[in-house]
């Protein structure tokens, strides 16, 4: 029995000093946790249905985040495959206690007002909608038709045929805005050309973006530029299948086809991703509309341009000045720029 005695006792001390060894371990933690300084802000990313690989649009978007410094952030992305995605999505963030949640595209608007407006607290941010009117809901907006006006003077001085092709991701106010500066921009050089338009009616349809540049073709354009997300990458490939000449957006694609994109409009999402990233962690987050234009470096050409003759660059130049002085206005409007046909 005393032996009995002494075992148990044993191994009531043995499992006492594992106990306070665990207690010692989480309090060194936590000491090193608060030397390290504050908790990780929280960034989560919502993308629309382009996918966060779109060499694009959202993929931009993710990038612009990835390059946030990794011991002040945490950033995770979920990738919506259809419009009913887009509710659990941004719940999940929520009920994960991200600080704030990044919805890439205005398809998201309704999904987002829904639960700001549920979640006064949550902080939230948008790209390219400026509808939501909320503390709580930073709307980052981008002057993306002085990018377009830029390319689409590369086009009209590029083309030979005087027929250039437009492929849009879908009709909506703020994606209008980039067939009317690109249509501007086309006619102030080249007024004799005509610019045919296609509504993709989707951000990932590659197939029908390298369908449309076929259409395209067979009407004589020898340049397309495309304002669609991944339905772009297929106007991309259709214009390298069919010899023609690509202009991309959003990012510098040159890369996909260097010897068929001439140039794209920048669109800085990016950087865009980065300040609102910052704002929360600097503790100067608002809610309401935060607008990137060519003066701020929000929007641009890319500076791939190789396949641009010196005249062209010159030209692109010119514009960017008259639009950073105000000497140059671009239409906003499908009512002011009337060779925009697309409905």
């Amino acid at each position: 029995m005393k032996k009995i005695l002494a075992m148990i006792l044993a191994l009531v001390m043995c499992f006492s000093l594992v106990a306070c060894g665990g207690g010692n371990d989480d309090a060194a933690n936590d000491d090193a946790q608060a030397n390290d300084g504050a908790v990780k802000i929280k960034i989560g990313m919502v993308t629309d249905t382009g996918g966060i690989n779109d060499q694009s649009f959202n993929q931009s978007t993710w990038e612009g985040l990835s390059a946030l410094p990794t011991d002040e952030f945490e950033i995770a992305h979920l990738v919506s495959k259809t419009d009913a995605d887009y509710d659990t999505n941004i719940q999940t963030f929520i009920d994960d206690g991200y600080d704030l949640i990044l919805c890439t595209g205005f398809k998201l608007a309704e999904a987002t007002k829904k639960a700001a407006e549920a979640n006064p607290d949550q902080k939230f941010a948008i790209i390219d909608d400026a509808s939501i009117d909320l503390p709580n809901v930073a709307c980052l907006m981008f002057a993306q038709e002085q990018a377009s006006y830029l390319v689409g003077i590369a086009a009209g001085m590029m083309t030979e045929s005087n027929v250039i092709g437009y492929v849009q991701g879908m009709v909506f106010p703020t994606m209008n805005l980039f067939g009317i500066g690109f249509i501007e921009g086309v006619l102030s050089v080249n007024p004799d050309a005509t610019v045919l338009q296609y509504n993709a009616n989707s951000f990932g349809d590659a197939a029908a973006g390298a369908t449309a540049v076929k259409n395209f073709v067979t009407q004589g354009a020898d340049v397309v530029y495309h304002a669609a997300g991944a339905t772009g990458a297929g106007v991309i490939t259709g214009c390298q299948e069919n010899g023609i000449y690509a202009i991309g957006v959003d990012c510098d694609q040159a890369y996909l086809a260097p010897e068929t994109v001439i140039t794209s409009a920048m669109k800085r999402v990016d950087i865009a991703a980065q300040d609102i990233s910052k704002a929360v962690r600097d503790g100067s987050y608002a809610g309401g509309e935060r607008m990137y234009d060519i003066n701020n470096g929000g929007v641009d050409v890319a500076p791939t341009q190789d396949l641009l003759t010196e005249d062209m660059i010159a030209a692109v130049e010119a514009a960017k000045a008259g639009l950073q002085d105000g000497s140059i206005v671009v239409s906003t409007t499908s009512a002011d720029c009337p060779a925009f046909i697309l409905q």
